[in-house]
């Protein structure tokens, strides 16, 4: 498998990055985890805009889902080939009358199926094209949802936005690669089943047995190398931070 990171700002885009958005490829098929504000323009610059195979949606806060609405433009206005035909998109529960709701003037109530193949995200097991997926709702104010995505004998897991909770744990047991968020500092946010911390996703990367830890989601306003050291002081393994168009071979 191959990860690249789209965006990785937490909460609005920095100057550097787009907000939450990563493609995952694997024999010719393109799956993206998220679309977050900003992250359709970044996308252009790894596919093509008609390239994609399937979305995953975390959840639905604008930050992981507000560019679907760029993207539907893009594919139900396309006239240049002709309108394009449903991708799948992987979201909560209601996602589409979300996406319909923030778009908010849709030609009509069902546009948005037009050109999204929605299906609601339980727990479970399921597959998108050649991954084999696996899916837990974590701890987040919403209905959120980790993912952990496994092909050729190697596993990718992505929390999504959590707080410290067992679903994750699961999830990224044994990892190659654990992309986790940390969007809260050590000793500064102390709130419950919102985000994790550096230290957090350390430690939770420790009791998973990862192999390597990316730090995503830090938001313009949390140092990303506060929270770099203190995961290094919990997880003994490599990690870093996420950074706009760097890649990693799974």
């Amino acid at each position: 498998m191959k990860l690249t990171v789209v965006g990785c700002s937490g909460s609005f885009p920095s100057a550097e990055s787009a907000c939450s958005s990563y493609l995952v490829e694997a024999d010719g098929f393109r799956l993206l985890l998220d679309m977050g504000n900003g992250a359709l323009g970044e996308l252009q610059r790894h596919c093509g805009l008609y390239d994609l195979d399937a979305i995953y949606l975390s959840h639905l806060h604008a930050d992981h889902c507000i560019d679907m609405c760029a993207y539907f433009v893009a594919r139900y206005y396309r006239h240049d080939g002709g309108r394009c035909p449903p991708i799948p998109v992987y979201g909560p529960e209601g996602t589409e009358h979300r996406l319909t709701t923030a778009y908010a003037d849709t030609p009509s109530a069902s546009s948005m199926s037009e050109v999204f193949d929605f299906h609601t995200v339980k727990p479970g097991s399921f597959e998108i094209g050649p991954f084999s997926v696996h899916t837990e709702k974590v701890s987040h104010p919403v209905e959120a949802y980790g993912i952990r995505i496994e092909h050729g004998g190697r596993a990718l897991t992505y929390s999504g936005d959590t707080g410290v909770c067992d679903a994750l744990d699961e999830l990224a047991r044994d990892a190659d690669l654990f992309l986790c968020e940390a969007a809260f500092t050590h000793g500064k946010e102390n709130i419950p089943d919102l985000h994790l911390n550096g230290r957090e996703a350390g430690e939770t990367a420790t009791r998973a047995g990862a192999r390597r830890l990316v730090l995503t989601h830090i938001p313009p306003w949390t140092d990303p190398q506060v929270n770099l050291a203190d995961a290094r002081e919990t997880f003994a393994g490599p990690v870093e931070v996420a950074a706009p168009r760097k890649t990693y071979e799974i």
